[in-house]
């Protein structure tokens, strides 16, 4: 693994005036492990001078107008909402479709999968659809949430919504989804997927459960596969944050995994980084760590789909 030096910089909150155990504890309610008032209550028992309980709860908690790097309106891209059949998941699905303005039938470009977190179809993720679009892509983000009418506007709703669902359809949903994106008329074919927590967790048992759709996998702070590893053909270029002591103990018998069945994957692990680096919404966010895992993956996308 590649260990990074630069010292973070966030936009909402500085990281460092925040205790660890703060990040840890919000970890923990973000993947419900406590609920919000086991939360509230924890931070209560902080001592952290010049901030009070409400500024780092509200330091933590997503405030997605921090998270908009491109537009909706940009003149460069064309963003829709587009249902499709998911007959491997809830039947119908809805995701949000990302067309770069200079592709065409007559000049199509490699597709991205984008797999939210455990909390539905957030801003957060729309504009990380719209990143990959800008940056020449043609990008789809699925909406787990759809069944239930899609993401409810705020987290708390959405992961609580997002529990009640089949696993195993969702992962379905994002198949299908896949499958979309492999044969849509302005796709060369070849997909690479990139997800963040839960959506990482999706890049890796997509990438094993369909080798021949997945040409690329780039996933953040995701958790392993849970089967068919020896069927990855796809190159993977994972992620993982320093501090993110939960997801990274999965790690090293994952890579031993990998290892064994010969799959070609390359890791970074980013320093004094929590869970969520990469989420420029909350206080989690580390700005330079995020831009050199984004250039990464723009750059891993574009070698091995173009080739």
């Amino acid at each position: 693994m590649t260990l990074l030096t630069e010292r973070p910089i966030d936009k909402k909150l500085p990281s460092e005036k925040i205790p660890q155990e703060a990040f840890d504890w919000y970890d923990e309610y973000a993947h419900g492990d406590i609920d919000r008032r086991t939360f509230l209550s924890r931070l209560g028992t902080l001592s952290v001078t010049g901030l009070t309980l409400s500024v780092v709860a509200g330091a933590l908690t997503p405030n997605y107008a921090l998270a908009e790097q491109v537009s909706f309106n940009d003149p460069d891209i064309t963003a829709s909402y587009v249902e499709y059949d998911s007959p491997n998941g809830h039947g119908k699905a809805r995701g949000y479709l990302v067309i770069p303005k200079q592709v065409n039938t007559n000049n199509k470009a490699p597709a991205i999968l984008v797999a939210h977190e455990n909390r539905g179809l957030n801003p957060y993720i729309e504009d990380v659809a719209r990143r990959l679009a800008k940056a020449g892509f043609v990008a789809f983000a699925p909406d787990a949430l759809f069944p239930l009418g899609g993401y409810p506007g705020n987290d708390d709703e959405g992961r609580a919504m997002q529990k009640t669902l089949d696993g195993n359809k969702i992962e379905g949903d994002f198949m299908d989804a896949a499958t979309l994106l492999k044969n849509h008329d302005l796709s060369t074919g070849k997909v690479g997927m990139v997800g963040f927590c839960y959506g990482g967790y999706l890049t890796n048992a997509l990438a094993a459960a369909m080798p021949d759709t997945i040409h690329a996998g780039a996933p953040y702070y995701g958790t392993p596969a849970k089967s068919n590893v020896d069927k990855i053909k796809a190159p993977l270029q994972l992620h993982f944050a320093e501090l993110d002591t939960r997801v990274n103990g999965t790690w090293p018998d994952y890579e031993n995994n990998l290892k064994a069945n010969k799959v070609d994957y390359t890791a970074y692990v980013y320093p004094k980084a929590n869970h969520g680096f990469h989420n420029d919404s909350t206080a989690r966010y580390q700005e330079k760590n995020a831009e050199l895992a984004w250039q990464r993956t723009i750059s891993f996308f574009k070698k091995s789909l173009n080739a």
